[in-house]
């Protein structure tokens, strides 16, 4: 068997499929037996193409990327809690990254690039839990990009161990469904990054960490990857596949140039040789000691010099001129990040009570309880999880097999859980549940709204739609009773608007009636949407019973066709039509 399975269009013997799938078989079956073999693409259905040529579709673009970098933390700012330094350091940098690549495609003598031009690849510390993946998913989800996140412990400097760092940029490529040239503005994200310094104190494992470290040079700064993989059948067939198609070797590569890199570890111990700088004196009598500080504020020294102490080679370090720095959380943090509506811990536990009908709600004394719990656990906002689905968990038990649609959770159903779950059960539960829950629900609607009205310009900027006091309380109201994110909510507010409006042009095209909708009538409108789940359908049957007859009367005997409906109006159509009629006819 031939070891180069390299295709030659040249070739007339390389170009006979039947002996190029004979070679794949033969280098299957020796590398995986019999449990993997060939079935050529003419023996199949056709279907879509495996991967020889993209698909025939629009190429996404960032030449109409705007996005600002205080527009970005205001966005970070409704899911993030703290961490003012690190969201305006990533913020600036990647807005300033893909307002640079959409300049440059735009410019005048585009093309034309700067001799030894350098990436803004960046490098984030912090303790573990305190959300560096979480910032940088949801600053992927809101420039529109392809991301993807590995752990830099999985990757080996050749691929026959682990995964090879190019596959990175391969995984792009699936993310931005083989469009190469989107692929090429991605984000690559790779965590645990401490994981692979070379430890002074460990012989076996420094050629393998400094090996990743070297491999990760070319791709941070800018060199082509090839998405044939060698060795790898997958690769093969599809290679395969397009020479049977087009009769010529396809060649797809990706350039690196535009890929930001984002690094992150924890990196216990940096901060001991960070002390260790700091604290050594100068020799003579006038010496002074530096006070060392405790952790965070060191974090916040960190230089160059340390990080290659710490293990990482000169070159590397220099591929991340950017370095971010995250706070601890305290536990007041973490009973903030429970107050956010976006926080995914309580979206999540909404969600699973949701799947069985039961609308759960929070008074705000237990989630202080519950911040208090996740601190003592000393993994940041991770704990969160563990300290509510283990307090929550007896009720998701039981609650589904038993006619109950809401669940209250109090300091008491916290302190005391089997208790106040017999009692939930009982025929004649003690407490007033329904009650509770109400009250519950009330304080959360008046704290999401706030939060709303707080925000307001960028949300109503963001989904063109005047988010006035009324509408603010209109989006906490479905907010509460829908589990979703504060965007998503305010989406379905537009869309609610946007059927008021076509309801208006409905009237106006089957009715031949101008009708128009005052502000107020929009959001009465919108509220039926809401509280009564009324349909487009059914607001249109009403407006034709109720005010058809008396508006073409006027519109007959006046000539008239342009009216306009408050709140009020649509509240008593008698009274309306009766002063109206009154007005334009006697």
């Amino acid at each position: 068997m031939k070891t180069d399975n390299t295709i030659h269009a040249q070739d007339p013997k390389a170009q006979d499929p039947k002996k190029i799938e004979k070679e794949l078989g033969e280098f299957l079956n020796k590398k995986f037996g019999g449990s993997v073999r060939i079935i050529s693409p003419s023996m199949q259905p056709q279907k879509k193409a495996i991967s020889g040529k993209p698909p025939e579709k629009d190429k996404k673009r960032l030449i109409d990327f705007n996005i600002k970098p205080a527009e970005l933390i205001a966005f970070l700012d409704q899911y993030v809690v703290r961490q003012q330094r690190a969201k305006s350091v990533l913020a600036t940098k990647i807005c300033t990254h893909f307002n640079r690549i959409r300049y440059e495609e735009t410019r005048e003598g585009k093309g034309a690039k700067i001799t030894g031009n350098i990436k803004s690849n960046i490098l984030m510390l912090g303790p573990t839990g305190i959300g560096k993946t979480y910032l940088i998913r949801l600053i992927a989800n809101k420039i529109g990009v392809p991301f993807v996140k590995a752990d830099a412990t999985k990757f080996s400097e050749t691929g026959y161990v682990g995964g090879d760092v190019e596959d990175l940029i391969r995984d792009l490529v699936k993310e931005a469904d083989d469009d190469i040239s989107l692929a090429e503005c991605g984000i690559v994200y790779v965590d645990e990054i401490d994981k692979i310094a070379a430890s002074p104190n460990v012989i076996g494992a420094q050629v393998s960490r400094t090996g990743v470290q070297r491999a990760l040079l070319k791709p941070m700064e800018e060199t082509e990857v090839d998405l044939k993989v060698p060795h790898d059948p997958v690769s093969m067939m599809q290679e395969l596949e397009a020479f049977q198609r087009t009769g010529k070797r396809a060649s797809r590569k990706v350039n690196t140039a535009n890929i930001l890199f984002i690094l992150s570890g924890a990196f216990t111990g940096l901060t001991d040789l960070i002390r260790q700088r700091l604290t050594k004196q100068t020799i003579g009598f006038n010496s002074q000691v530096t006070a060392p500080g405790n952790d965070q504020e060191l974090l916040q020294q960190t230089r160059a010099e340390d990080l290659v102490k710490f293990g990482f080679e000169s070159e590397f370090i220099g591929r991340v001129p950017v370095r971010c720095i995250l706070n601890t959380l305290e536990e007041a943090d973490l009973y903030t990040i429970l107050k956010m509506p976006n926080n995914p811990v309580i979206l999540s536990k909404r969600l699973d009570f949701a799947a069985y009908g039961i609308d759960i709600a929070f008074e705000d004394a237990a989630l202080k309880i519950l911040a208090h719990r996740a601190f003592k656990e000393n993994t940041g906002a991770r704990g969160l999880v563990s300290v509510v689905e283990d307090a929550l968990l007896p009720f998701e038990e039981k609650l589904p097999s038993r006619e109950i649609s809401r669940l209250v959770v109090t300091p008491k159903v916290l302190a005391e859980p089997a208790a106040m779950l017999a009692d939930m059960l009982a025929e004649q539960p003690v407490h007033d549940w329904e009650s509770d829950h109400q009250k519950a629900r009330k304080k959360e609607i008046l704290h999401i709204t706030a939060h709303i009205r707080e925000n307001w310009k960028p949300l109503s900027i963001t989904h063109g739609l005047t988010l006035s006091q009324i509408r603010c309380d209109l989006a906490a109201r479905y907010f509460c009773t829908h589990v979703m994110e504060i965007d998503d909510t305010i989406k379905q507010i537009k869309k609610f608007h946007d059927a008021v409006k076509e309801i208006e042009l409905e009237v106006s095209k089957s009715a031949d009636l101008n009708i128009v909708f005052e502000e107020d009538a929009i959001d009465f409108l919108i509220a039926q949407f809401i509280d009564h789940k009324a349909s487009s359908e059914e607001i249109l049957s009403k407006l034709y019973n109720e005010y058809y007859d008396g508006l073409n009367l006027i519109k007959e005997k006046t000539g008239k066709n342009r009216f306009f409906l408050s709140k009020a109006d649509l509240m008593d159509s008698e009274a309306f039509l009766n002063d109206l009629i009154r007005k334009e006819i006697t």
